[in-house]
Parts: structure tokens; C-alpha cells; sequence
């Protein structure tokens, strides 16, 4: 009997501050109807005193507190996943190591492909514990991304476009073993697209570039490749019946809802109607945390997943959940896994949803005083003592010291605080 492995926890962090990004457009005179196609209403807005390691800390916490000292000594690979990296050489996992107190015998280390590192993550953890090299293990994989923005340049508002409203910050956490209490991988039912293409890249620690219309046929073209190579695997799949519901890596709505019906038309030509009450049913609930967090990079189509557990209706019985990740560059993946009525409970309890609640809505004006990028700590800082007070009003009142900010960088070493 083949063994079952998959998410055993999972929690999302969508930081302390939120901006609405239709007053954005607006601000920035954006072209509305295309605004719309986004299906954005907010975004997380990192402050300089957090980063991807913070992000990934406030994300894993709440599922290492649940630990007990046992399960606790058998976390034995901690997996960061990002495109946000703060050293080309030291992983993020390493600073995660002591800031949630894991066991001295951990495996640590870092994956970048864009947005598809996460999916990388997962699958590495998936193969270890199906591999049995240390029965009862397990894996902690953190996918953490935030994106900045400056008013340094005056031309780089009219490049930002329609990228800046779309673009946020987020870590997914997830503990994966053999007890998938939240979401249990299907094994061996798997499908991969790749193929070289410039659509975005990072050619600096701090700058991204790309070609979106580039990026939106890429995208297309790996969803297509990947669910075919997903057919080919798993006997009688069947991208309209096989699947309950579907989660999307999702840089944005309006990108989700056109590769949905790109292959809605092609493989079963179907009407506009069809697609319409298909997209509403299997795919909008995945829309639930990523139209108020943005594109979180690495993490986006967990975000995805955990929007579809927690936000349809009450599960009576297991359903399968048909997953697409892409990551530009390019590598995509077209995966599957089933929740349980429990998994959904499990999940609704971390109260993901209260969290996004409580961040703090920016203002216009102190979200362009963030944008001066004065207090930002940049890749390569050698010393630095961050200002905390830089909007007061956003700094958490009652964190109960179980919440991480990045307090200080001393010769090129971050050090972190709780609140």
C-alpha cells in the first residue's frame, strides 16, 4: 500500500499593514476596465523593519508552538523557498533555525525558481518522506517573498504599471509528514512543462524586469503543457471532472480566470456559460487571500490552496484539489492532493482570514513615504539600526512577544526581536 504523505499543518502570513489598491490606481490614474481584470481589492505592504526572514518566522511559529517536544525533535529539514534571498551564500533557513528553536540535527537549505520554488519545496519534502530515510520525520517548508518599490527614479512609476498593485508580500508555512491531516498529496500524479523564456527576471538583488504580455503566454502555454504530461501520468484524468476544485499559482486574478478558460476551450470547446459557472465554482474560492495579499512570488498558489480549503463550503466528504504552479523562466508543474471535512477545520482554525483583518490599512500618503525607501534595509547592508516608529500607528499592540521584526543588521548579520 502506497504510503500517504502531504501537508500536516499549514499557516499563511500576510504581514502588519495592508494598502487598497483601487485608491492606488486611482492615485496613479490607471486605466480602470484594466484594473478590474486584476480581481485585486488589497496588498500587503512589507515595512522596513520586516523581511523575508521575519515574514517566514511569523508564518512557521504558530505551527511549531502546536508541537509537542517529541514531534518537535523530528523536524529534520527546514526547506526555504524564495526569490527574495538576503545573501548569496546563506540560506534563510539558517536564520529560521534558532528563531523557532528546531533540533541541532536539521537539514537546511534554500531553492530559487521564481514562483514555482515552493512547488520545489514541497516535492523535495514529498520524496524524502516517501523515501523512508528517517521514518516519522518531518519537513518544514517556508516559501517567504516580499516586493519593494522606490520613488527614487521619476520614470519608474509609468514601468510599475499595473505591476505595482498586483505585487505583495507573503509567506506560506507548511509542515509536511506522513499524517497530511490538512491536504494529502496524490503520489506519483504529477505533470511538468519547461522551457526557456525571458518573461521576469532579477537581474539585481533588487530589481526585477520583464515582459508581461511574454509572461502571460508563457503562463498559458505551461498550464496546457503541464495538465497534458498530468494526463499522460494518471490514467482517465480529466481536467473537468477529475478535480473538486482548482488552485492556480496566481500573480493575479484576471490570469487565473484566462488560463482557466484558455483550457476550458481547448479541451472541451466549451461556451462562455460553461466556463463562467466553472470558473465561479472551482477556481474563485482560491481567489479568497491572494486578491488581499497580492502576488506573494514562491508562495502564491498556496495562498491559492489555502483560500479554496478554507473558504468553500463545508466539506462533508474528501475532495480533490487539481493544483497548477509556474514559476517564470521558466518550470510549471500541474499536481493533485485530496482535503478531508478535518483538513478543513484544522485550517479554518488558524484563523488566517482574522489575521488579514487586522493589518493596519495604509494610507496613500504613508504608503509613498514608504516608497522613498529611506529606511529600507537592501541586499548587501553591512550595518544598520531600524526606525520602528516610522509609521507608529502600524506597529502591533498586543503581538505577546510571538511576533519577529528584523531589529538591526551588524556587519552584514541580521538580528531579530520579538514584539
Amino acid at each position: 500500500m502506497q504510503k500517504r504523505v502531504g501537508i500536516e499543518a499549514m499557516n499563511l502570513y500576510g504581514g502588519i499593514a495592508s494598502l487598497d489598491v483601487l485608491a492606488l490606481c486611482r492615485h496613479r490614474g490607471l486605466d480602470m476596465p484594466r484594473f478590474e481584470n486584476l480581481l485585486m481589492e488589497e496588498k500587503t505592504v512589507a515595512l522596513p523593519y520586516e523581511d523575508p526572514v521575519s515574514f517566514a518566522v511569523n508564518a512557521a511559529r504558530p505551527l511549531i508552538d502546536q508541537l509537542s517536544l517529541e514531534e518537535l525533535a523530528r523536524v529534520e529539514m527546514v526547506i526555504t523557498c524564495t526569490e527574495s534571498g538576503i545573501d548569496f551564500g546563506k540560506s534563510l533557513s539558517t536564520y529560521l533555525h534558532p528563531l523557532l528553536n528546531l533540533p541541532s540535527n536539521c537539514r537546511l537549505f534554500e531553492v530559487k525558481q521564481a514562483c514555482y520554488s515552493g512547488t520545489v519545496g514541497v516535492q523535495m519534502a514529498v520524496n524524502f518522506l516517501l523515501g523512508q530515510t528517517s521514518p516519522g520525520a518531518k519537513v518544514l517548508v517556508v516559501t517567504t517573498d516580499i516586493s519593494r518599490f522606490a520613488l527614487a527614479d521619476p520614470n519608474a512609476i509609468q514601468e510599475w504599471a499595473y505591476s505595482e498593485p498586483s505585487s505583495g508580500a507573503g509567506a506560506v508555512a507548511m509542515l509536511l509528514s506522513d499524517t497530511p491531516h490538512i491536504f494529502a498529496i496524490d503520489t506519483g500524479a504529477y505533470g511538468n512543462h519547461a522551457f526557456e523564456v525571458m518573461d521576469t527576471c532579477r537581474p539585481g538583488p533588487d530589481t526585477e524586469a520583464g515582459d508581461a504580455d511574454l509572461s502571460l503566454m508563457a503562463y498559458l502555454d505551461c498550464c496546457d503543457g503541464a495538465f497534458k504530461d498530468y494526463a499522460r501520468r494518471v490514467e482517465g484524468a480529466d481536467f473537468r471532472k477529475t478535480f473538486d476544485y482548482l488552485s492556480f499559482h496566481t500573480p493575479f486574478g484576471g490570469m487565473v480566470r484566462g488560463a482557466h478558460r484558455h483550457l476550458m476551450r481547448k479541451l472541451f470547446k466549451a461556451d462562455p456559460d460553461e466556463i463562467d459557472a466553472d470558473f465561479e465554482h472551482r477556481l474563485r474560492p482560491s481567489l479568497a487571500y491572494g486578491k488581499r495579499m497580492g502576488n506573494s512570488a514562491g508562495g502564491s498558489l498556496y495562498v491559492a490552496l489555502a483560500g479554496t480549503i478554507n473558504t468553500t463550503p463545508p466539506l462533508t466528504d474528501p475532495v480533490r484539489i487539481g493544483l497548477f504552479s509556474y514559476g517564470s523562466g521558466c518550470c510549471s508543474e500541474f499536481f493533485s492532493g485530496t482535503v478531508t471535512p478535518d483538513g478543513q477545520k484544522r485550517l479554518q482554525n488558524m484563523n488566517i482570514s482574522g489575521a488579514l483583518e487586522r493589518r493596519y490599512p495604509l494610507s496613500i500618503e504613508q504608503y509613498e513615504a514608504l516608497l522613498l525607501g529611506d529606511q529600507v534595509v537592501r541586499f548587501g547592508t553591512k550595518d544598520a539600526k531600524l526606525d520602528c516608529d516610522i509609521i507608529p500607528e502600524v506597529w502591533p499592540q498586543s503581538a505577546d512577544g510571538k511576533w519577529l521584526f528584523l531589529d538591526a543588521v551588524e556587519g552584514y548579520h541580521r538580528k531579530y526581536k520579538w514584539a
